[in-house]
Formats: C-alpha cells, sequence, structure tokens
C-alpha cells in the first residue's frame, strides 16, 4: 500500500498542468526574459508577464503590482525590511516594528534583525485560540509605528486572523501592513483591495507550483516603497534585481490560475476532508484534541494527541507523511515555539502533530491514515506504560 502525504502545509507536489507549462520554458523556449532584443526573450517575457497575470488575478491585485522573489522567505525579509529601512532614509522617525509570536521565523527573525538597525521590535501574543487580539495591536500602536506585519493563515496551526480589522487598526495609526499569505493563497478567498493592506508574501510551492519562486504584493495607490535588499540590474521595478527564472514563474502563474477556478470546491472538500480524519480518529477512541480556533484553513489541523509523544507516533507511523510543526524548524528538538506562544505546556506541545491534506489527497488516505494513526498512538501509548510499570 502506498505512503500517505498529509504534510501538504510543508509543501505541496507540483501539479501536472504545471509541469505541462514549465517544461518548454526549461528547453524550448528559454530565453532571458529581460533579453527583449530578440524573439527567444521576447517569449520568455510573454511567459513571465501572463504569470503575473495570473498570479495578480488570484488575490485582486494589478499585475503592476506583483514583484517575483525566490519565495516566501524572501518576500517577507523584502517587504519589512524594505519599508523599514526606506522610512528611515526618506526621515520618517517612526522606529516601532510589530509582529506575532506565531508568526513564521523568517517574519519574526526579520523583525528582530531590524534592531540592530535602531529600529523596535515587538512582538505581540496571542491568545490560547491563536488569534491575536486587536486591542493588543491598538495598543502598541499607541506609539508611532513603521509596520505590522500578521501572518492570514498560520502554518501551523491553520488559523486564520482578521486580517481587514487589523490592518484598518494600523492605517489609523499611520503604520503600513504587510501579510504574510504564503499559506492562505489558493486556499481562501483573499482581495489585498478589500483587505486595503499594502503588501502580501506568496509562495509557489505552497500551491502546487513549483519551488524557488514567490512573489511579493506591493500596493502602488497610494504607493509603497522598498529599499532592495540587494544590488543588481534593476528588475522587477528595481525592488528585486536577477534574472528571474522563466519556467518557475510560469509554473507559479499556472498554479495560481488552477487554485483560484478551483477555490471553493476544494476548500470545501479539504474541509470534509480534515473534518473526518478527526471524526474517525475519535471512533477509533484515539484520544486528540485541536490546537486553535474555529476558524481554521481547511486543509491544515493541529492535533493533540492526549498523553502520548507526538514524535514517538510519528516512528511508530512511518508509512504517513506528517510533522511536529513548521517544516523550517523541523530540526528543531524542542517542541512548537507557535503552541508554546498560544499557552500550551512544554508537554502538551509534544504531543502535537500537524496534519494537512492536500489536492491529491482521497478519502481512502483519510480512512487508512486515520486507522494508522490510532494504532500508533495505541502502541505508544503501551510502551509508555510499560517503562513506567517497569
Amino acid at each position: 500500500m502506498r505512503d500517505i502525504y498529509l504534510d501538504n502545509a510543508a509543501t505541496t507536489p507540483c501539479d501536472p498542468r504545471v509541469m505541462a507549462v514549465m517544461a518548454p520554458l526549461f528547453v524550448e523556449e528559454f530565453g532571458n526574459p529581460h533579453s527583449t532584443s530578440h524573439i527567444f526573450g521576447l517569449r520568455a517575457a510573454g511567459a513571465v508577464e501572463t504569470a503575473r497575470a495570473q498570479v495578480a488575478a488570484l488575490i485582486g491585485a494589478d499585475p503592476r503590482e506583483i514583484v517575483f522573489v525566490s519565495g516566501a522567505t524572501e518576500a517577507n525579509n523584502l517587504a519589512i525590511k524594505g519599508a523599514a529601512r526606506h522610512r528611515l532614509r526618506h526621515g520618517d522617525g517612526r522606529r516601532r516594528v510589530i509582529t506575532v509570536a506565531t508568526e513564521h521565523k523568517c517574519v519574526l527573525e526579520s523583525v528582530r534583525d531590524l534592531a540592530a538597525e535602531g529600529f523596535d521590535p515587538v512582538i505581540l501574543p496571542v491568545g490560547r485560540d491563536g488569534v491575536l487580539d486587536p486591542d493588543l495591536l491598538r495598543e502598541a500602536l499607541a506609539t508611532p509605528s513603521a509596520l505590522v506585519s500578521v501572518m492570514a493563515a498560520n502554518n501551523e496551526t491553520g488559523v486564520l486572523q482578521d486580517i481587514g480589522a487589523l490592518a484598518q487598526i494600523a492605517r489609523e495609526s499611520g503604520a503600513l501592513f504587510h501579510s504574510d499569505m504564503a499559506q492562505a493563497a489558493g486556499k481562501i478567498p483573499i482581495d489585498v483591495g478589500a483587505l486595503d493592506i499594502d503588501m502580501a508574501s506568496l509562495s509557489a510551492h505552497k500551491l502546487y507550483g513549483p519551488k524557488g519562486v514567490g512573489a511579493l504584493y506591493v500596493r502602488r495607490k497610494p504607493r509603497v516603497r522598498l529599499e532592495p535588499l540587494f544590488s543588481g540590474g534593476g528588475q522587477e521595478r528595481g525592488m528585486r534585481s536577477g534574472t528571474l527564472p522563466a519556467a518557475l514563474v510560469a509554473g507559479f502563474g499556472k498554479a495560481a490560475e488552477i487554485a483560484e477556478a478551483s477555490l471553493a470546491d476544494e476548500a470545501e472538500r479539504l474541509t470534509a476532508l480534515r473534518d473526518a480524519l478527526i471524526e474517525a480518529l475519535h471512533e477509533r477512541q484515539a484520544p486528540v484534541a485541536v490546537n486553535g480556533a474555529k476558524a481554521r484553513l481547511p486543509g491544515i489541523v493541529s492535533l493533540r494527541f492526549l498523553g502520548t509523544s507526538a514524535l514517538a507516533i510519528m516512528a511508530s507511523a512511518p508509512e504517513v507523511a506528517m510533522s511536529v510543526g513548521s517544516a523550517c524548524s523541523s530540526a528543531a528538538i524542542e517542541p512548537s515555539y507557535v503552541l508554546t506562544a498560544m499557552g500550551l505546556s512544554v508537554e502538551e506541545a509534544a504531543e502535537s502533530l500537524r496534519l494537512s491534506p492536500g489536492r491529491f489527497t482521497s478519502p481512502a488516505d483519510i480512512a487508512r491514515a486515520a486507522e494508522v494513526l490510532a494504532c500508533a498512538a495505541q502502541r505508544v501509548r503501551g510502551q509508555q506504560a510499560a517503562r513506567m510499570t517497569a
């Protein structure tokens, strides 16, 4: 029987339709998209601009507001550091940069890095449900602030923040608002105009596109200005120098187009799979609890296997691909910082697994995964009991 992949929050498989778009750009249409003096470059440039429009359509943006980068980590660094540094360089006295304790590591570290440049990093706590209290943001913004960064959907728990409401609070104070939307884009409807945000980060490999490419939405009206992270030829409107990987960009565009077309149906299907998994575990008498608020992404659930080591369950169920937290922190021995920031004890966090079905997960996969996990949890509890009585 095949292995079961339930780690789509870490990365998704590349959709065959995406592969079909990319393949010619690796071999036949191999031109440099910035060499537009000949047909090879023009064709590559056309593929890039088609992708720009496709990515923009996914989030309700203007194609001119999409800056292609290497992934969400670079996009987050560019948004946070670029916006803060531009304000500083142009005489803005705001030094406070605000984010949330459950953000992705690249956001937290970007904010902390700015302390060495004279900025004031503020990391706000969340409640047990993983949601940021808007009043805490208002209090933090009482000090003039350059930027607020809050992710739309958490990469470990799937918990959703009220981005529209938080962005409004930031705007009223004069702060820019950025959101890491790597997990949310292509999973839930997003309209950056309606949300009234300034910047948003996206990643292709979270929505069945290739690894190595992402995008930063940068608002044009009113215009948001950024200092680039590095020097070069001034591509991407001067914000991100370097030759664009046309094949990867085109794949990103196709992935965005597919995600937009199937958004509602896929969300309904993933919600059903997620709920079926939890129900099946309960039916098999595997005591589990869900971490985080009820408002979550369709395809991510953080489950606490009560009284059972999550790492031991993973070792006992190698045929199911899952994780104990963010892929960026998977080498860490300590329990998930996201879960402990939500108020879970170290022991509770150590009992928690992230499971994330995806586009190619079947109901049969879910049923088998539930059986495997329930049996693994029972074995682990038995082993733990035996050690305690030995």
